[in-house]
């Protein structure tokens, strides 16, 4: 995406009579090869991706701090700075806290840091202790604790006075009343964690965290820590149990992370390095955000692949083509400084960083970077089959240049990783043609298209991918969402999918975006989930993405659905895909109905053999401008019920809906095409034990 400063600013729309004279101007230059043949027309069915529908992660709109990464302290470190967002300082999100008469003095200070890394640390000097004094944090928007949970407390403290100092530590309301405590004494002068658990005796939204001093002394404060016990997975430094689980539902077979723009950065100083976000947590590189905040990196690389593996995702991980984003000190709406490029002497150390990123990923505990993977706690490869090179870059010679450096580098070490490049921030436009150009002449694998549009476009440009050649590179939507979290925007998006399933074997994968979003501190509308401390939102396209991404298959069947009265090309306000899955040997009907009346659709399965006529059917309906809401969450999501199923199948498709009916197959009648022998296809099925794929 673009990065914007004005919040709910869509592009301007293309008009549709312009975008179809470009598709046709694309179709006939020799520089576009992608759009040279229709899509296959076969009656056989063809094999398409297994990797199609997916998520993409970037880091705006407090989706990682405050979001995913379940740590509980705002500013832990005391490193956010001005130049994250205006107004803050190291001790944003804390309150210095005299208690009982106490008092004394706060500073920040650098000169004897946890570590060079993390350089900013407080030190409280008590003159006198009273009841307490030391500092309260505040959270994101307050902390939000329950009865009976546990929370584990950490910090990291250094006594300069000569005597151990104590310590109390309070989960409370802002009222002051107690809901758990700990005491701690310091028992050394050099920098030293302490930390044990606090029990929460009640349930509150917006509590606060208090640390005090309880007697005169001199004490260095860094790395205040607070998590639930429960994290996802239970992991250590983990994520919030409730939003990756939100996340794992829709089964994705991949994960973008961690951006986007994030990965470019803003300026040659912001570009996201990997390394820097690796190993404890106190020793990792922070950051501003291109999106007006602080990255604590404490969800780093190694948590990015350890939740794709948790929630059986393949990690697609994107690192920076050696330029910054093109729209580095504003946004594509107020101008810009410009791209800009790391010296070609920089590039050797940069390219080797990304070589040392697939080894760190793949390479055996007896690698360099394996080893770091190892001492971790993973032992074993995280597989990585994916690495995206640029986002949304402006296709300049400086560019070119620098992704040719890692292209071939990795290449030349790596043949297998799968390599993705960019084509610009839009469908269409003087980017796109060059980035597609520049993708011919490297032979790029799979190429990243972005496009943000109002829902007619979706309804308009259902055939988009039929006049894509079927060689050459091959499409991953890396980013794509109509402009609104409305019924008729998820059936609008749900129209097009179909088209990414009859375009499949075009088609890698696609994501929609942005997928988390912080109620309040949005950066980017719309997205696919928001949330509170509290709270998990997902939208109604978040049930289109589940629909689609829950009953995924790996082959096409065209000419299965029709309906009457419409045809499920060309009027893509009616539209209908049928897909197989091998593993189960079950076939999937979408149909898609954005109408105001209801549709008949009729399926023809004889090609299937026996068909189990015990099926199921989940269908997402209502009135276009339904949405979920905080107060209201499941306003309009999926229903699931029985359905008879038969060789002809006859459905009357209710107005605004998205169904979707799974069928399982006798092992006996399966046939993938014409020519195989019956025998070959029930010995195909009996690998894979049927199983219903339900949400």
């Amino acid at each position: 995406m673009n990065r914007i400063n004005i919040l709910n600013s869509p592009k301007s729309p293309i008009p549709v009579l312009l975008t179809c004279l470009l598709l046709f101007f694309f179709s006939t230059a020799v520089a576009q090869p992608h759009h040279t043949q229709g899509a296959e027309k076969t009656t056989a069915g063809k094999a398409i991706s297994p990797d199609l529908f997916g998520v993409f992660f970037e880091d705006l709109s407090y989706a990682a701090d405050g979001g995913l990464y379940a740590e509980l302290i705002q500013n832990r470190s005391f490193e956010y700075n001005p130049g994250d967002h205006k107004g803050w300082d190291a001790l944003t999100s804390w309150d210095y806290t005299t208690e009982g008469y106490g008092y004394g003095s706060i500073s920040v200070e650098t000169r004897f840091p946890l570590s060079a890394q993390n350089p900013h640390y407080v030190v409280l000097n008590v003159d006198e202790a009273g009841s307490g004094v030391g500092l309260t944090n505040s959270g994101f928007d307050g902390i939000a604790v329950k009865a009976g949970e546990q929370y584990k407390f950490s910090v990291f403290l250094k006594q300069f006075s000569n005597s151990g100092i104590p310590i109390e530590v309070r989960l409370q309301s802002k009222g002051g009343v107690v809901y758990g405590r700990l005491d701690l004494k310091t028992e050394s002068r050099e920098w030293k964690q302490y930390g044990a658990a606090i029990t929460s005796d009640a349930t509150d939204d917006n509590a606060v965290l208090v640390i005090v001093v309880k007697k005169k002394g001199i004490l260095g404060l860094d790395m205040v820590s607070l998590f639930p016990q429960k994290t996802f997975h239970n992991r250590k430094n983990g994520l919030r149990a409730d939003l990756g689980q939100v996340i794992a539902g829709l089964k994705p077979k991949f994960m973008r992370f961690p951006g986007g723009c994030l990965t470019h950065g803003d300026g040659l100083n912001n570009i996201y390095r990997w390394k820097n976000t690796i190993g404890p947590v106190e020793r990792r590189v922070e950051q501003r955000n291109i999106w007006n905040y602080h990255q604590s990196m404490g969800l780093g690389y190694f948590e990015y692949f350890q939740f794709c593996e948790d929630i059986g995702a393949k990690p697609v991980p994107v690192v920076a083509a050696g330029v910054s984003c093109q729209n580095s000190g504003g946004s594509w709406r107020i101008g810009s400084t410009g791209q800009r490029a790391l010296s070609l002497e920089a590039m050797k150390g940069y390219v080797q960083d990304i070589l040392d990123l697939v080894e760190y990923a793949n390479g055996s505990a007896a690698t360099k970077w394996g080893a770091k993977r190892a001492a971790a706690g993973h032992l074993k490869p995280f597989n990585l089959e994916y690495l995206g090179i640029g986002n949304e870059d402006k296709i300049t010679p400086e560019f070119r240049e620098r992704f040719r450096l890692i292209y071939d580098a990795i290449k030349k070490k790596y043949p297998a990783i799968t390599l993705i490049g960019t084509v610009g921030p839009d469908p269409s436009g003087a980017e796109y043609e060059r980035g597609w150009a520049f993708a011919g002449q490297m032979a790029i694998p799979v190429v990243d298209e972005h496009y943000y549009q109002k829902p007619d476009w979706f309804l308009n440009n259902n055939l988009r991918y039929d006049a894509y050649a079927r060689s050459g590179s091959k499409v991953y939507i890396g980013e794509y969402a109509s402009w609104g979290n409305e019924l008729a925007n998820a059936l609008a998006e749900a129209s097009y999918m179909t088209s990414l399933e009859r375009n499949g074997d075009v088609v890698r994968m696609a994501s929609y975006a942005p997928l988390l979003a912080r109620q309040g501190n949005t950066s980017w509308n719309p997205n696919l989930i928001y949330f509170t401390n509290t709270k998990v939102c997902p939208t109604v396209n978040y049930y289109v993405q589940q629909l689609f991404s829950c009953n995924q298959g790996d082959r096409y069947f065209d000419h299965i659905v029709s309906f009457i009265g419409g045809n499920v090309l060309k009027d893509s306000s009616l539209a209908a895909s049928c897909v197989r899955d091998s593993k189960t040997g079950d076939i999937i009907l979408k149909i898609v109905n954005c109408r105001p009346s209801s549709a008949k659709a009729e399926a023809s399965l004889t090609r299937f053999g026996m068909i189990n006529s015990k099926a199921k059917l989940l269908v997402l309906r209502g009135k276009p401008g339904d949405q979920n809401t905080m107060d209201d969450p499941g306003n309009c999501q999926p229903s699931t019920a029985d359905f008879t199923a038969q060789e002809q199948v006859s459905y009357e498709a209710p107005p605004y809906s998205l169904s979707i009916i799974r069928i399982k197959t006798s092992a006996s009648g399966i046939r993938i095409n014409d020519k195989q022998d019956p025998r070959d296809a029930k010995k195909e099925v009996e690998k894979n034990v049927p199983v219903l794929n339900t949400l």
